[in-house]
């Protein structure tokens, strides 16, 4: 039992670090190495955990990057209440809680989906699978605020939603390239406008 728990601990300080160096310093260019001195693991104790980086790079898309999507941006949605403004605050809110150092280096599954979407076919499947559980999260909500007449009937809920998570991950990327919230200022201006469209 004691030696579960150790193992545990140790995959979990693995995880941690290589999230950490990947979402500062890219996928690509972090290395085994990297992640084993961030650890301060031997050898021995890393490569009993975890054969290769790529291992590791699918467990940090299964158990960090997951979680933060679901944390952030899904279980919110299931909040009791009127579900335009669930969806409204949902999205306005949580650009407006980043820390700085979350804007300076973006999204970090965004971050995956540019630098290895088109890399390998099992990141394109588990990055995928986050996508499509935050969709079909939204367009519930949607669904659910046509039917209490606070969100309009005649918008395309899948449209919608797919439009929302692109326009959220794309100003997180471009946050990147700026110093200051200007650019998150502005694009908060544009999406209340474009929520606004949709109450009903």
């Amino acid at each position: 039992m004691q030696q579960d728990l150790k193992s545990q601990q140790t995959k979990q300080l693995i995880i941690n670090e290589a999230f950490n160096l990947f979402y500062e310093n890219g996928f690509k260019t972090t290395s085994i190495e990297k992640i084993m001195k961030a650890t301060q693991l031997s050898k021995g104790a890393f490569y009993h955990h975890y054969k290769n980086k790529k291992e590791i790079g699918l467990e940090v898309i299964k158990l960090k990057i997951r979680k933060r999507v679901y944390e952030g941006m899904i279980i919110p949605l299931h909040a009791n209440g009127d579900a335009y403004e669930i969806l409204s605050s949902t999205f306005l809110n949580r650009i407006k809680s980043f820390p700085l150092y979350d804007k300076e280096h973006g999204c970090p599954m965004n971050n995956f989906i540019n630098e290895i979407g088109d890399y390998e076919q099992t990141y394109q499947v588990a990055l995928q699978k986050i996508i499509e559980a935050w969709k079909t999260e939204l367009i519930c909500l949607i669904e659910r605020g046509k039917a209490e007449k606070t969100i309009k009937s005649s918008i395309a809920s899948e449209a919608i939603a797919i439009y929302l998570i692109s326009a959220f991950e794309g100003i997180r990327g471009i946050r990147k390239l700026y110093e200051d919230d200007v650019i998150l200022d502005q694009y908060l201006m544009g999406l209340a406008l474009f929520l606004e469209r949709l109450k009903a």
